[in-house]
């Protein structure tokens, strides 16, 4: 064989990465990762790993568990059980990979910092803003909703307002302080798991004749159509509404940058969190289709109507309906808290990362971003307006945002957390405190497994505004970012 040239060894040469280079090219990673996170520094760190849990518990568990689960059931039928574990199962993988990425940098901005610095600047842009539109939106809704069940006690008075009221009362929280807000989300949340526990427990007892004679039994599961029936279909579509349900439970990680001690409590806040809702998802699902048909299941928001209130009558429970309406008026106030909180975060880590204005990523002497809860405010203000003016037509594209938006943001961590653990190795960092067992084969399946639901949901007319307004979306906040980077690169070069 010919010697080859000298002039192609030296290119060759040049061309391949020595250990000083990849020295270097480690060290400014490193250094882009201190300073993206350096920015968002000033927030207390004050929570700790039982009130994470029950926070994370308390933004999962909202109205749509009580009220909203019979749409689910009505698309699955008593195969819904299997829908849930399989939300379950998606939602296990989401947190692995995210439960990594938080311990590795807890900071408030999260899965929008961590998408910034593995991906690109617009999915750190694009993340966080779909994110905070998604969370104003949420916020609207619950609202309007808890506004509705104070009425059902005080029908003289206006829905707007107890809209206003109920907005004072938890603005309120979030600015006294995170310590303020964390015990106040742990107590609100502690409320719906004591009513899901006491729904299961009393399901058991009319199940299994102790109460009644004769008992349920399990006909139910097999009656009005087979345990499918409406095949393995209905099952998947199912899952859209199911995934809702699990959407929330995401907070853990933007809580870490308020953690006392991020290391220890994100991964058992996590873990504790996640097996929980396993728990009440699934048996409070088993109940409900033992105790009510699945196809006399109503989809409705009246708390009369919820399957929750019929098992308490079954049992001749005292005021039953009463009770329920207290604990679906205290799931949409601690949902509208949680999302409260996570809103103002989301604006927060958009100020500090230099894509929001400036006076927006403030905080007061508590470690509170006052400014930033308010402008969250700023949206609740204009969702609530739009679901009064017009709750047939524009707020159920509103919804379809916030639909889109978190399962979006699910979707962007899976790919985030790709790119994490390969950056992380090459730039060789220490070994991780937390790994996701079963990279990357685990994170690829609940990617593909997202894409595929929010894919689906075309076919379920009352989750089709999920891609009817959150595509359009998704061009309308790349056109902002954009926007943004051509005016931000002028700025630079004058």
């Amino acid at each position: 064989m010919a010697a080859a040239p000298a002039e192609f060894i030296a290119c060759e040469e040049r061309a391949t990465p020595t250990e000083a280079d990849l020295s270097k090219a480690a060290a400014a990673a490193q250094e882009q990762a201190r300073l993206a996170l350096g920015r968002e520094a000033g927030l207390a760190r004050r929570l700790s790993t039982r009130q994470m849990a029950m926070i994370a518990i308390g933004g999962a568990i909202g109205t749509g568990l009580f009220l909203g689960s019979a749409l689910a059931v009505r698309t699955a039928g008593p195969a819904v059980i299997l829908s849930y574990l399989l939300g379950a199962v998606i939602a296990l993988l989401m947190m692995g990979a995210l439960s990594e990425m938080a311990v590795a940098h807890p900071t408030a901005g999260s899965f929008g910092v961590y998408a910034e610095l593995y991906l690109s600047r617009w999915s750190g842009f694009v993340v966080r803003y779909t994110y905070w539109a998604a969370q104003c939106i949420a916020i609207g809704g619950e609202a309007t909703a808890a506004a509705i069940y104070c009425r059902w006690w005080f029908p003289g008075l206006p829905v707007w307002l107890w809209v206003v009221l109920i907005s004072l009362v938890l603005v309120s929280a979030n600015a006294m302080g995170v310590g303020s807000f964390g015990e106040f989300e742990y107590w609100f949340a502690m409320i719906k798991v004591a009513a899901i526990v006491l729904f299961i427990a009393f399901g058991a007892l009319l199940l299994f004749h102790v109460v009644r004679e004769p008992g349920v039994g399990l006909a139910n599961f097999t009656a009005h159509g087979g345990f499918f029936p409406h095949g393995l279909a209905g099952l998947w579509l199912a899952m859209g509404f199911v995934i809702f349900s699990y959407i929330g439970t995401e907070v853990v990680a933007v809580t870490a940058g308020e953690a006392h001690d991020p290391q220890t409590a994100v991964p058992k806040a996590l873990r504790s969190m996640v097996l929980r809702l396993i728990l009440f998802y699934a048996g409070a699902m088993v109940v409900l289709i033992a105790v009510v048909p699945w196809n006399q299941v109503q989809s409705t928001s009246d708390v009369r109507a919820s399957p929750f209130v019929r098992v308490f009558q079954l049992l001749h429970v005292p005021a039953a309906t009463n009770i329920m309406n207290f604990v679906v008026l205290t799931a949409a106030l601690s949902s509208m808290n949680c999302d409260l909180y996570l809103s103002t975060r989301m604006v927060f880590s958009l100020a500090r990362g230099h894509y929001a204005p400036q006076a927006l990523g403030v905080v007061n002497r508590r470690g509170t971003p006052i400014r930033a809860l308010l402008a969250s405010t700023l949206g609740l203000i204009v969702a609530t307006i739009v679901a009064a003016l017009s709750p047939g037509t524009a707020y159920v594209y509103l919804l379809g945002v916030a639909l889109f938006g978190g399962m979006f943001v699910w979707i962007m961590i899976f790919v985030t957390h790709l790119a994490f653990r390969r950056a992380w190795l090459r730039h060789g960092n220490p070994p991780l405190p937390v790994r996701m067992p079963g990279y990357p084969w685990l994170t690829l399946l609940g990617l593909a497994l997202l894409l595929g639901i929010l894919v689906s949901t075309w076919w379920v007319p009352s989750m089709r505004p999920t891609l009817l307004a959150g595509l359009p979306w998704l061009l309308l906040i790349s056109l902002a970012y954009l926007a943004w980077r051509k005016r931000n690169s002028s700025q630079t070069q004058h």
